[in-house]
């Protein structure tokens, strides 16, 4: 019978030896910016590829201009100026260039001037987010998103004019997306003259592709003059075409209401943070007046089924209160 033989230093298994300690993990862990995020991510901004990048481009300047000139109670009017982009004598034809130059004007209420590099350079910035209405942009990223696909495709910063009044200056700049911070970065600021009386102007230089037919940005404009006939809308196209659609509706729509929302849109998690920034001082009063479709006596009732007092003041409520006040709202009728 064989003996084994007794483990020694060099039968014995060796233990992996750590390639790198906790201490320097921890070391590279590291906040990421949201413009960082989406410069390696654009394909989530609808930058997929050139044709769908530019389409994207040329739709978020132009609801910018929709929504800022509406808001002011202005009949829109824009017009749109597609170029190829080339440094050569003579530029390729728009079907095969690959580098393009949008413009977008408005004739809106303009933008102050302190707001115009956030409003452009810095992505998550508006003023639509936390209103509960229809809009066509709400998260404040698309043209601020534009801008920087155009920052990485081409290295072009974003121009803006805009002027806010005949007796105000127009104020010129160029701007770029400090993706680290998500910060503007301001490379030119100037007063100068401008024919316009008020309104914005917003040139992009982009990588694209520029095709007709459908989801082409020909179709997208011809689109958004059928469905805001109160919109005059001129085309510059890249072939030197000069396309007008006039209005038809001398009349603003009627603007979309604010609303609150409904009892039973909410999750938990919204509903204890409505609990804490509400202003009413009574569960009753939070119940009738933060929420739509609410009366004060089914306000009352809810209070009774949940076994809470209606005189609670509503940012005291947390735990397993909370969480049955949430559960007696989706059960009431």
């Amino acid at each position: 019978m064989l003996k084994s033989k007794p483990a020694t230093a060099e039968t014995q298994p060796l233990e992996p030896k750590a390639l790198v300690s906790a201490a320097e993990l921890g070391a590279r862990q590291q906040e990421i910016s949201v413009s960082e995020f989406f410069t390696k991510n654009r394909h989530l901004l609808g930058f997929d590829n050139p044709r769908k990048a530019l389409l994207t481009c040329v739709k978020e300047a132009v609801d910018n201009a929709l929504d800022a000139c509406e808001e002011a109670g202005i009949l829109p009017e824009v017009v749109v100026r597609l170029e190829v982009a080339s440094n050569e004598k003579t530029p390729p034809p728009p079907s095969q260039a690959n580098r393009f130059r949008v413009t977008v004007i408005d004739h809106g209420p303009g933008i102050v001037r302190q707001q115009i590099p956030r409003i452009f350079a810095k992505l998550l910035y508006g003023s639509k987010f936390h209103r509960l209405r229809m809009s066509r942009g709400q998260q404040g990223i698309g043209i601020s998103a534009a801008g920087m696909y155009g920052q990485l495709t081409t290295g072009k910063p974003v121009q803006i004019t805009s002027r806010t009044g005949a007796r105000t200056p127009a104020h010129y700049f160029e701007v770029q997306i400090d993706t680290k911070k998500n910060e503007p970065r301001i490379l030119e600021r100037k007063q100068i003259d401008w024919e316009n009386h008020r309104g914005t102007q917003v040139t992009l230089e982009i990588e694209g592709r520029y095709q007709k037919g459908r989801g082409s940005v020909d179709e997208y404009l011809e689109q958004v003059a059928i469905a805001n006939p109160h919109v005059k809308l001129v085309y510059h196209t890249p072939k030197g075409e000069i396309r007008e659609y006039s209005r038809t509706i001398h009349e603003l729509p009627p603007q979309p209401r604010e609303i609150k929302p409904h009892p039973y849109g909410i999750e938990f998690g919204m509903l204890l943070k409505m609990l804490h920034d509400t202003k009413s001082h009574s569960l009753v009063g939070f119940l009738s007046s933060d929420f739509s479709r609410v009366s004060s006596k089914l306000a009352q009732e809810i209070c009774k089924a949940a076994k809470i007092s209606p005189q609670m003041r509503p940012r005291n409520i947390h735990g397993a209160p909370a969480e049955n006040l949430y559960k007696t709202i989706q059960s009431t009728k």
